[in-house]
């Protein structure tokens, strides 16, 4: 048995964040930055830094970064999420933001904010049912039923939603969603926002 603490014991990255990384853009203000939050061991960060996009990678502890601090591509960034200080990053600075097993809900407004126009959050964690699979199993930490839906209700396009028993390492309950800044960049009469491709990467 491995003894990395469990965030870093899962080196491929998700599915849901390789199915929808394409829809972040590249070509907008950003010049593609996409920022993976709580990064862990930086799978997510790898798999958008080989699909040519620059990252910033932040966590509180940042030693399992130490070779994508040698990529000149790659920001890490050491920063403690949870110390009481304001949302760390300006409005409208990355392409993609993602969270994969991590919430902490004082920064969801932050989070929406630093999408530039046309950006793509990539949100999953757990969420309420966990308990019965295994840690975490305090409330405190687990989305309830639509809770990211709600998040993003009238501000992103919701592209693709699920909530519900995974066995994708880590396996248990889990809420994830793919949503994309684009509510205000319609060309259609009716103002509704292009669609995007489900069966992506």
């Amino acid at each position: 048995m491995s003894d990395a603490p469990h965030h870093l014991k899962f080196k491929a990255p998700s599915t849901w964040i390789t199915r929808f990384a394409p829809l972040a853009p590249k070509d907008g203000p950003s010049g593609g930055m996409v920022l993976d939050l709580a990064a862990g061991g930086g799978r997510h960060a790898r798999h958008f830094l080989d699909r040519g996009h620059p990252v910033t990678a932040v966590d509180k502890d940042v030693s399992a970064l130490a070779d994508l601090a040698r990529d000149a591509r790659a920001e890490v960034v050491e920063i403690d999420l949870e110390d009481g200080s304001p949302w760390p990053f300006p409005p409208a600075a990355f392409a993609a933001i993602m969270v994969s097993n991590y919430l902490f809900r004082p920064h969801f407004e932050g989070l929406i904010g630093s999408l530039e126009p046309g950006g793509v959050l990539l949100y999953e964690t757990f969420a309420r049912g966990n308990e019965a699979f295994g840690r975490p199993r305090n409330p405190d930490h687990l989305l309830i039923s639509g809770e990211l839906l709600d998040l993003v209700r009238d501000r992103l396009q919701v592209v693709a939603y699920e909530h519900g028993e995974t066995d994708e390492a880590p396996p248990g309950v889990k809420q994830r969603i793919c949503a994309v800044n684009d509510l205000g960049l319609s060309t259609r009469d009716d103002g509704e926002p292009a669609p995007h491709p489900l069966a992506l990467g």
